[in-house]
């Protein structure tokens, strides 16, 4: 697949440790792992850190040619506690450069130098009007491209207008079981089960599909009209930051595969389960690592 991902990239601050992160990066580099072209839209500061971030994308197989050195603005970090659980709770330092990025005709030309399959967004990156005019630049080019939106709610970073805007832009739509509850709550809607929300927004919203995580218990996935609950893997769980992130790359590489929506949601439960077991955001791990777990450790009975 051919896919533009445009959000943040930051330095997650775990005590005395830096770990490479931000959603969107997380995604893209997950996704480049799976075997995609993924054109990653950003900023970085004219600093350290901005230069760490250049040399680890180049290890990741990540192409720099849209990622925007600011000499204004410092390259994005967050201060990352992490709870007894492996939940981390995240104070972002903003603004910082991945705000403000910005693409010359040149680049926006050789982006769509040949079809897009995906554009990808999330919440955080779109508060930002420069970010937020970009992203509706590039969806309207990409005229035939389907839309990835991660919902990823952080405090601070939304308001119901943007995304309210967000949601209608969006062909699928990915969400963890909390940001469920905060968007029914937020728009004043009553669901009785899991399934009613789903099918609820996507008949509001003409999404093609929606996916909900839900921690060790797998996801649920409406597609085509088809609902399912994928059950988890249980794992030794070191730190959550990521692994959502990385169940959303291995749930787009599932569609992008054509396999059938139970396929898509078990790959994703299980590439998700790996990246939380492991330190950071971007672990090492392979699809084989990922594809064991089933026989590895075996399935849970709970949906």
């Amino acid at each position: 697949m051919n896919v533009i991902s445009v959000g943040e990239v930051l330095w997650d601050i775990v005590g005395q440790e830096e770990h490479l992160g931000g959603a969107t990066f997380n995604f893209s580099a997950h996704l480049s792992r799976l075997g995609h072209k993924v054109s990653f839209i950003s900023g970085v500061g004219a600093d350290e850190l901005g230069r760490k971030v250049i040399d680890n994308m180049s290890r990741l197989g990540l192409a720099t040619d849209y990622l925007r050195t600011d000499k204004d603005h410092p390259t994005g970090t967050a201060s990352v506690a992490l709870a007894s659980d492996g939940q981390p709770k995240f104070v972002l330092h903003r603004p910082a450069a991945y705000d403000f990025p910005e693409l010359t005709t040149a680049q926006s030309d050789r982006l769509f130098s040949r079809p897009v399959d995906w554009i990808y967004f999330g919440t955080l990156h779109q508060i930002y009007p420069q970010a937020r005019q970009l992203t509706e630049d590039l969806l309207g080019r990409a005229v035939g491209a389907r839309r990835f939106y991660d919902v990823n709610l952080r405090s601070d970073g939304y308001t119901p207008e943007l995304i309210q805007l967000l949601m209608s832009r969006a062909t699928i739509v990915k969400l963890n079981h909390e940001e469920v509850e905060a968007i029914a709550h937020m728009f004043g809607t009553r669901h009785g089960s899991l399934e009613e929300f789903c099918r609820n927004y996507a008949n509001s919203y003409k999404w093609d599909g929606v996916c909900v995580t839900r921690g060790s218990l797998g996801c649920a996935v409406l597609m085509g009209g088809q609902y399912i609950e994928a059950p988890g893997y249980p794992v030794q769980v070191v730190d959550t930051v990521g692994a959502g992130d990385a169940f959303a790359a291995a749930f787009l590489h599932g569609l992008g595969s054509g396999w059938p929506t139970p396929r898509v949601a078990d790959f994703a439960n299980r590439v998700g389960a790996l990246v939380a077991s492991r330190r950071g955001a971007i672990p090492d791990w392979t699809i084989s690592e990922a594809n064991a777990l089933e026989t590895k450790i075996g399935r849970l009975e709970t949906a």
